[in-house]
């Protein structure tokens, strides 16, 4: 069994810990976040980020970031790596893997959802509940499906992109990098980097040069 520390605090990081716990491969021994509670779900809250490099030191070697939002995700996968972590994948028993689907590093994927033939899906992704990546589906890394999306065949979902609750998207779309695909969706045509898109069907507009590209912390 693999003792992990948690980064992260909020409704997603309870959320993994749940499915460390089924796959019976991970025992989550702390998470390190600032203002979090005291513990969540009896894991103990170390404090904020500094207190990594004395974790490692104890021993820890194996780190998963549990945060909902990409581009902070991103930057703190690549902090735990430069101090010497191995970040771990976390693949729910309840969820369904195809055999010739490859999964990056700090990758989870939820209870529920399913990673077609040949699908790709790159490091820090998230695949939430219940989701669908069909065949040939190409998930660059730190991205994140909300619940219940649904690629179809040979969709591309460029780095941290967000696709909100119940997305759908039609065989061989490319979703650009940097962009959140609003709740309930239906996406027909391809959509550049850095957007918004919404609706049925989506269209979409350029993001403001200040938009955090991805959802809050908590799922």
């Amino acid at each position: 069994m693999k003792t992990t520390v948690i980064i992260g605090g909020g409704g997603h990081a309870k959320v993994v810990i749940e499915v460390m716990r089924a796959t019976g491969e991970f025992d989550p021994i702390a998470c390190v976040a600032a203002d979090a509670p005291d513990q969540l779900l009896g894991v103990p809250v170390m404090g904020d980020d500094s207190c990594l490099t004395a974790l490692l030191g104890s021993g820890i070697v194996h780190a998963f970031v549990a945060i909902g939002n990409n581009h902070r995700r991103a930057l703190l996968i690549e902090k735990a790596r430069k101090l010497g972590f191995q970040i771990v994948t976390v693949v729910s028993p309840a969820a369904i893997i195809s055999p010739s689907a490859r999964l990056g590093q700090g990758v989870v994927i939820m209870p529920g959802a399913h990673i077609g033939t040949e699908a790709i899906v790159g490091d820090g992704t998230i695949i939430n509940s219940n989701s669908n990546v069909d065949h040939d589906c190409v998930i660059e890394e730190n991205c994140h499906l909300a619940p219940g999306c649904t690629l179809a065949g040979g969709v591309t979902i460029r780095s941290k992109t967000f696709l909100g609750t119940g997305v759908s998207v039609i065989p061989y779309i490319q979703i650009g990098a940097r962009t959140t695909v609003g709740a309930g969706s239906v996406v027909i045509r391809d959509v550049p980097d850095d957007m918004t898109t919404f609706g049925v069907p989506a269209h979409h507009q350029a993001l403001p040069n200040d938009e955090p590209h991805g959802n809050s912390d908590s799922v």
